[in-house]
């Protein structure tokens, strides 16, 4: 209850006011020298303010109370609050050293907030925590702005799921009633809520991420699938990127956001940014934050990893983020009849009851021993292991576990077939012919039959500038002739990897023993670092 200055010094002018802590212990606010005085407006905007934060649960009036023996002056009792309020430190979830986990729940009934803690033996509901250091771990008030607005989703309590069979269905059911995806990415999205109740016993994660215009069921999406996730962040409605960064290292949640919200080109920096540096731990987002008195700008480091849902219209530049995601294209096809067109009024409901059951998954899972190393698929690309492993691990069921190896040998299949498109592989493929016709390979033929073909796209595509792309991109070594520059035919066996990475059929692997060029006279040849005209 917050009180306003006016209506607080009549309350102790006349009836007096009772400061309650989060356990209910109630002190009357008074002063010695003058019973029932109205105090200072400082003091009781003080009040206010603590009342505000939290530090004191709520304030009542008592009626007819004076300040009698056992009464405390209001001094001390001030002086108390500023001490425990150094001390509180507002928290969502913590490891603790003991192993057992601190979370943060909320009373949607009482509107009240509180801690569990627990482990995979049981647990225990607490108000708050004292810690070795003297500081001491309380929830967030239940009246911070992020929570009243629900752009913050906690559960209530742990509820008890059975088996993790039962579970998966649960959530598939959910999902499969609400949105309309591919079978696959159904397993993926019921699986990825799974991951974000875990996601802090990895070092890697992948993104999930759907695709398509305006109508085709991307809010729906995240709305459903959101719902189910560690303490889901549903960032769509912020005006900036700034608050998603502390959002996101206060309560190391699931971020949930449509990427067309944001259409300033530096706000969709700032996005990439946080997306870049969100899957790997130990890479948090730097800022600097202008000090209120000194006027200076200080760098801070915000926390930004953890899991993250997506809803983008396009795809983004940079290949190695675009990697990171699993990817779902909406609206190819007609909406399902039994899908809602609006969402069920029961639909919360459910989800707080899915969290609940999903609070006590990690409780019993987050310290399970995973072997990441035997789910490692060699034949596909690292980056694509690196994040797809995490999911695995979670997977039990051999179909659904062999579905996401599929999914991962045909991403790799796609990379590859991208990288051969762009201009590293369309280069490469020129020099795979013409390594393959004849015995030395110059930088001026490859030009000449790269620009037969890509004329259109390259016009101003000289020697000089393929020259410097096969040295400085591709690594390949160049030697001056008396044909002019030719490739190294020690660069054989390099060539044969660069082919298999870009997909292209390797039909000649030469390898020099001698370590010359592949040209007549090698004693005329030079090897320089200098440009080719």
């Amino acid at each position: 209850m917050e009180v306003s200055s006016s209506s607080a010094a009549y309350a102790v002018e006349y009836i007096g006011i009772l400061v309650h802590d989060r356990d209910d212990n109630a002190c009357y606010v008074g002063d010695d020298s003058s019973p029932g005085r109205a105090h200072d407006s400082s003091v009781l905007h003080f009040v206010n303010f603590v009342c505000r934060t939290g530090t004191v649960h709520r304030l009542s009036c008592a009626r007819g109370l004076r300040n009698d023996a056992g009464m405390e002056p209001i001094a001390p009792i001030l002086d108390r609050v500023v001490a425990d309020k150094r001390n509180l430190i507002p928290t969502a979830s913590a490891r603790l050293d003991d192993g057992r986990i601190l979370e943060m729940v909320i009373d949607p009934k009482e509107g009240t907030t509180r801690f569990i803690i627990g482990s995979a033996e049981g647990w225990e509901s607490r108000l708050s925590l004292d810690l070795p250091d003297g500081r001491t771990l309380v929830p967030y008030s239940p009246r911070n702005n992020l929570l009243r607005h629900k752009v913050l989703l906690f559960p209530s309590e742990p509820e008890e799921y059975g088996t993790d069979a039962a579970l998966i269905t649960a959530i598939t059911a959910f999902i499969h009633r609400h949105v309309d995806v591919s079978p696959l990415f159904e397993k993926l999205g019921t699986y990825y809520v799974l991951l974000s109740w875990v996601f802090d016993a990895f070092h890697e994660l992948p993104y999930l991420r759907v695709r398509g215009e305006p109508g085709s069921g991307k809010t729906r999406f995240l709305q459903t699938v959101g719902s189910l996730c560690n303490k889901p962040i549903f960032a769509s409605g912020a005006s900036t990127v700034a608050p998603i960064f502390r959002i996101l290292d206060a309560f190391s949640g699931t971020l949930i956001i449509d990427e067309s919200d944001f259409r300033m080109s530096d706000e969709k920096a700032e996005v990439v940014k946080i997306l870049n540096n969100g899957n790997v731990r130990g890479f948090p987002v730097l800022r600097a934050e202008a000090n209120a008195q000194t006027k200076e700008f200080n760098p801070r480091a915000y926390d930004v990893f953890g899991p993250k849902i997506l809803a983008s219209r396009g795809f983004f530049e940079d290949k190695a983020l675009e990697s990171r995601f699993l990817t779902e294209e909406m609206g190819t096809r007609s909406l399902r009849d039994d899908v809602p067109m609006n969402l069920p009024r029961d639909h919360g409901g459910e989800a707080l009851h899915l969290r609940n059951q999903l609070l006590l998954f990690r409780f019993r899972n987050l310290r399970k021993p995973r072997h990441l190393e035997t789910l490692v698929d060699r034949r596909i690309e690292p980056r694509l292991n690196q994040v797809l492993v995490p999911l695995l691990s979670i997977i039990e069921d051999p179909l659904a576990r062999e579905d996401l190896y599929a999914l991962a040998r045909a991403l790799h299949h796609q990379m590859i077939l991208d990288r051969g498109l762009e201009l590293d592989g369309q280069l490469l493929a020129v020099i795979q012919e013409q390594w393959a016709a004849g015995p030395a390979v110059t930088v001026k033929d490859i030009t000449n039959r790269f620009l037969m073909r890509h004329a259109t796209d390259y016009p101003s595509f000289t020697p000089k500038k393929v020259g410097w792309f096969l040295r400085k991109k591709l690594g390949l070594a160049t030697e001056r002739t008396r044909d002019g520059y030719v490739l190294v035919a020690t660069d054989a066996a390099k060539l044969a990897r660069l082919y298999e990475r870009y997909g292209i059929e390797a039909v000649d692997t030469r390898v020099s023993t001698t370590g010359g060029s592949a040209v007549d006279n090698p004693k005329e040849s030079r090897t320089e670092d200098h440009q080719e005209w």
